[in-house]
C-alpha cells in the first residue's frame, strides 16, 4: 500500500504550505482519493490520470477537505463522460455540496458512512470512526495486504487513534497547532498528535493539517518529542510505502 500526499495545509492554502488536505492511497490497481481539499486536484493529476481513480473518501464538510470534489465532477461528467464514481462520506454530503451544483447527474454514487461503519473499495478495506470535530467527521482506517494506515482527519483531543486497533503501520495525524498556543479545541497540537500515536503504538507517524503560519519544523520537533521517535512532516508530492 502506498500513500501520496497532495496537500497538508490546515484550514486554508498558503504559499509556504501549499494546498489543503488531500491524499492518494494505492494498492494494486486500486487508487482512492482520501479528502479532496482546496488545491489538491491539480496535484492529483500529476500523480494519476483521473480516469483511473477507483473512488473518493471525504471525511467531512469543510472546504479544506472537500472543495475539489467539484473539479472532479466537472472533469468526469463533461470531459471523461464517466458515471458512478463511488464517493464515501458523512450523511448529507451530497445535498450540502449540491447547493453549488445544479445537478450532480450520475457522476457519483454516494455512500453515507458514520461511526463504526466498514466498506470495501477495490482492493482496500475501509473502517470509519467519528472524531471530535464538527460537522460530523470520520477518521479512516485503510487496510490492504496486512498493512494499516490510520488517517485522523480533523479532531479535537476528545477522540484518539486508539479508537482503532493498536499498532497501525502509519498514522497520518492532524497537528494544527503548537501546544503552547491552541486557540481552538477543535484541533490537535503537534504534541497531542504525538502522544496519541505513541499510546496507540503506531509504528510511524506523519503529521499534517498544520496551521500555515507556523514553523513546520517546530511542529515536527514537538510531535517527535511526544511520540518518542522520528516524525515525518507531510509535504505535497511526498510518496511513501505504508
Amino acid at each position: 500500500m502506498e500513500l501520496t500526499v497532495l496537500g497538508r495545509s490546515g484550514s486554508f492554502g498558503a504559499p509556504g504550505s501549499g494546498p489543503c488536505s488531500g491524499y492518494l492511497v494505492r494498492s494494486g490497481s486500486t487508487t482512492v482519493w482520501l479528502d479532496c481539499g482546496t488545491g489538491t486536484f491539480p496535484n492529483l493529476q500529476r500523480h494519476l490520470d483521473p480516469a483511473e481513480l477507483t473512488g473518493v473518501v471525504v471525511t467531512h464538510l469543510h472546504p479544506d477537505h472537500c472543495a475539489d470534489l467539484y473539479g472532479l465532477h466537472v472533469l468526469a461528467r463533461y470531459g471523461l463522460e464517466r458515471a458512478g464514481i463511488p464517493v464515501y462520506g458523512p450523511a448529507g454530503l451530497a445535498g450540502a455540496m449540491g447547493g453549488l451544483v445544479r445537478d450532480w447527474g450520475d457522476t457519483f454514487t454516494w455512500h453515507e458512512v458514520g461511526d463504526g461503519d466498514r466498506a470495501t473499495l477495490g482492493g482496500l478495506a475501509l473502517a470509519f470512526s467519528r472524531t471530535d470535530h464538527p460537522p460530523p467527521t470520520v477518521a479512516v482506517e485503510v487496510s490492504a495486504d496486512d498493512r494499516r494506515l490510520v488517517y485522523t482527519s480533523d479532531t479535537g483531543p476528545g477522540w484518539s487513534v486508539a479508537a482503532f486497533d493498536p499498532g497501525a503501520d502509519l498514522v497520518l495525524s492532524e497537528a494544527t497547532y503548537l501546544h503552547a498556543h491552541r486557540p481552538s479545541g477543535l484541533h490537535l497540537s503537534a504534541r497531542q498528535a504525538g502522544e496519541a500515536a505513541r499510546e496507540a503504538r503506531a509504528r510511524r507517524l506523519f503529521i499534517t493539517h498544520l496551521w500555515p503560519t507556523l514553523d513546520p519544523l517546530a511542529s515536527a520537533e514537538e510531535a517527535a518529542g511526544a511520540f518518542g521517535s522520528h516524525v515525518t512532516l507531510a509535504a505535497p508530492h511526498m510518496v511513501t510505502t505504508v
